[in-house]
């Protein structure tokens, strides 16, 4: 009875998970079509297929300026978010000491404040400390947003880690710091990578924190912005499919480092008892 149960419901749960998939992706698909319709956006289905507008936009020096500036934010932000992210993470898992809950929770703060918030206060910061808003504000901005993602992924993979293999090595002569660099951080490898992604991600779509913090330059979504507030565009649909694209990207190596990650545990276990 309940397999004939569970085989009425699956049709069902198909089409509720079709109109879902649809919901979220079908929009992504339409923008993906236009990009490359002659006619620019207006009628559907589009007729008239052409590469004209990704050359457009790979000839367009602001998107490509806009782009530079994006890249190096998310890249600092990886690596000071990252930094800063391990050494929370270490602390909320290794150290005791006083206002520990208390620390935890400011640390997930970030993620639950609106960015206009995140963004307001950091202005107001940097007006504080008379720094003139740049790219360096926006990294510092971005950095300090994203800490949270860095500590929450971080410490979900400490949390994972096996720590006999740590005291193994501080048994047979290891100094800490050897442990640490030899044994702990190769075996957060995936969490790293992890973290970084999302961070780096999160970065180049970021809007609230940059639109307080950005001086003269503009970042890939700030150009976006200011061209949509114009009307939409065949070359803004371009560029989004190629940011789409770069998404999936960064996904498909995520998935291929952890598939190898699993694959690869058990082979070290037997090579290494």
């Amino acid at each position: 009875m309940t397999s004939a149960n569970s085989s009425q419901r699956a049709p069902w749960l198909a089409a509720y998970a079709s109109v879902v998939f649809g919901f979220i992706y079908l929009p992504i698909v339409v923008l993906i079509l236009y990009s490359f319709n002659r006619d620019g956006v207006g009628g559907f289905p589009p007729r008239h297929f052409t590469l004209a507008w990704y050359r457009q936009v790979f000839s367009d020096s602001a998107i490509w300026d806009a782009v530079i500036n994006s890249l190096l934010v998310a890249g600092a932000s990886v690596v000071l978010s990252l930094t800063l992210g391990l050494m929370a993470a270490l602390a909320l898992d290794r150290a005791s000491f006083p206002g520990k809950a208390l620390f935890r929770r400011l640390v997930l703060l970030p993620l639950i404040l609106p960015g206009i918030i995140t963004g307001l206060s950091l202005l107001m910061f940097a007006v504080f400390a008379g720094m003139q808003l740049s790219l360096l504000t926006v990294f510092l901005g971005h950095g300090t947003a994203l800490i949270s993602v860095a500590t929450t992924e971080l410490f979900a993979g400490l949390q994972k880690l096996d720590r006999a293999q740590e005291e193994a090595s501080l048994d047979l002569g290891a100094t800490p710091w050897q442990t640490f660099w030899r044994i702990t951080l190769p075996n957060l490898k995936l969490s790293l990578v992890a973290a970084g992604l999302l961070i780096f991600t999160l970065s180049m779509d970021e809007i609230a924190v940059t639109f307080f913090l950005i001086g003269r330059d503009n970042t890939l979504p700030l150009e976006i912005w200011g061209r949509l507030r114009r009307g939409i565009t065949p070359e803004i649909n371009a560029v989004s499919s190629l940011i789409f694209a770069v998404s999936v990207l960064f996904i498909v190596v995520w998935y291929r480092l952890r598939a190898r990650s699993i694959s690869s545990a058990p082979r070290e276990l037997v090579e290494n008892p």
